[in-house]
């Protein structure tokens, strides 16, 4: 039995004292622990090193006191299974060194077996849950298809992602195939993490906001659906979208225990979307935590009355910031847990 169970509760619809607290990228770079690992070790060896994946994953249970562990490790671990080379290259991050963008490509991107290319994933999760000691649940997560397909086409980072939204639009065959076989793979891989012992899942489609309302229905939404009609009935399911606020309402039909609300949507809205019956999740400006630990206090608790204690999980709008001072992030998290 888990000790701290508020996040599940939460994600099963049950009233709770005070929202449960977790921060996106939590196991991460603000850390001085963490950053002696990265000194020690490059990316992907941290990824796929077990030891280390659960060392860091439990660095912020430890050190910040958060409601729940999300596994360190990375979207793109996914793309590199399905036999796309993806290298961490510094100063400059995700590089595909031969991006898909072709029919003959994509017919070279395989649906993997999970166990054989993505073990050292599922390893983590047992020596994470060990770890832990049913102290707090564990998080285990995937890019969204769209998402992942931006890198895989692009080949790096961007802005727009535009050399991957023209082949969305100039070879829409090709595109959506590539996005089944990403979608295909994810739904397997996730439902391994399941077996291997996740309490919840969440998808990260951190590109969304790139399309129009219209095309990400198209590119983005029907995939990440498959997803959550695939995983609902095994867990509880996060969605994520940045910049996605436009889906909200079909987001909130769908069988997902929670939706995630970026920054530049406020709690109002959000609810007024998503009509109130679904959790969210947020949405705190990564940004806000730069302030005094003081000022992080007050705001946190407007932003917990504005969305309302039930139905809620406090959270950041995006990922937490590598130069945040741990006691502000400490900060952040004591508010919510005070908020009465």
């Amino acid at each position: 039995m888990l000790q701290n169970d508020i996040f599940l509760r939460v994600l099963n619809g049950e009233s709770t004292e005070r929202p449960p607290v977790w921060m996106m990228r939590q196991a991460g770079r603000y850390l001085p622990e963490f950053r002696a690992l990265r000194d020690k070790y490059d990316f992907f060896t941290r990824c796929k090193t077990p030891e280390l994946a659960a060392e860091i994953t439990v660095q912020p249970v430890d050190i910040v006191g958060v409601d729940a562990a999300i596994l360190f490790s990375d979207i793109l671990v996914v793309p590199q299974a399905m036999n796309i080379e993806v290298e961490m290259k510094k100063g400059v991050g995700p590089w595909l060194p031969n991006p898909i963008r072709t029919a003959k490509d994509v017919a070279q991107v395989i649906v993997p077996n999970i166990e054989e290319t993505l073990g050292y994933v599922l390893e983590a999760v047992k020596l994470t849950k060990q770890r832990l000691n049913n102290r707090v649940p564990l998080i285990g997560f995937a890019g969204s298809p769209f998402t992942i397909f931006c890198y895989a086409v692009q080949g790096s980072g961007s802005r727009d992602f535009a050399t991957a939204k023209e082949l969305c639009f100039t070879d829409a065959a090709t595109a959506h195939q590539l996005l089944q076989k990403i979608t295909d793979t994810t739904i397997l891989y996730l439902k391994e993490k399941v077996k291997a012992g996740v309490d919840a899942v969440q998808i990260f489609d951190s590109w969304g906001g790139v399309l129009s309302p219209e095309d990400y229905r198209t590119f983005s939404w029907q995939y990440i659906n498959q997803i959550v009609e695939a995983l609902a009935p095994l867990t509880k399911m996060i969605v994520f979208g940045k910049g996605c606020w436009f889906a909200l309402p079909e987001m909130a039909a769908s069988k997902a225990s929670a939706l995630g609300i970026d920054w530049t949507c406020s709690p109002e809205k959000a609810r007024e979307l998503t009509g109130g019956n679904i959790a969210l999740q947020g949405n705190f400006d990564p940004s806000r935590l730069l302030s005094s630990p003081a000022d992080i206090k007050k705001k946190v608790k407007e932003m917990i009355d504005a969305f309302g204690k039930d139905k809620y999980i406090a959270n950041l709008g995006h990922g937490i910031l590598p130069n945040v001072p741990v006691e502000n992030a400490i900060a952040f998290v004591e508010a919510v847990k005070e908020y009465r």
